[in-house]
C-alpha cells in the first residue's frame, strides 16, 4: 500500500484552496473520510488494466455544433446605459478577492 494518509494541515490547505471554513470537528472527520477515499484509490491502482480501452464516454451523447450567424448586437454606449458603475467606456465591478 502507498497511500498517503492526509494531514489535518493538508485539510486546511485543500479548504483555504476552496474557500470553505471548517470547524475543527470538520477538520478531523475530513480529514478521515479523504485518507480513506486515497485508500480506495489506491487499491484501484493495483488492477491490471494493460487490456482495457480507455472510456471516455458511456452514454453515446455526442456534442452538437450550431452554425453561428453574426447578428446585431448592442453598441458600446447601449450596453453601458444602465451599468451602475463604468470607467472608460468599460463595465466597472467590484475586485474579487
Amino acid at each position: 500500500m502507498s497511500y498517503k494518509k492526509i494531514t489535518k494541515n493538508e485539510v486546511k490547505h485543500i479548504a483555504d484552496l476552496a474557500w470553505i471554513g471548517l470547524s475543527d470537528e470538520e477538520i478531523i472527520r475530513f480529514e478521515s473520510q479523504l485518507s480513506s477515499i486515497l485508500e480506495y484509490v489506491d487499491h484501484l491502482n493495483e488492477l491490471d488494466t494493460k487490456n482495457i480501452k480507455p472510456t471516455f464516454q458511456v452514454t453515446g451523447l455526442k456534442n452538437v455544433w450550431q452554425e453561428d450567424f453574426v447578428k446585431p448586437s448592442l453598441t458600446q454606449s447601449e450596453a453601458l446605459q444602465n451599468a451602475p458603475m463604468q470607467k472608460d467606456g468599460y463595465f466597472k465591478v467590484k475586485k474579487v478577492r
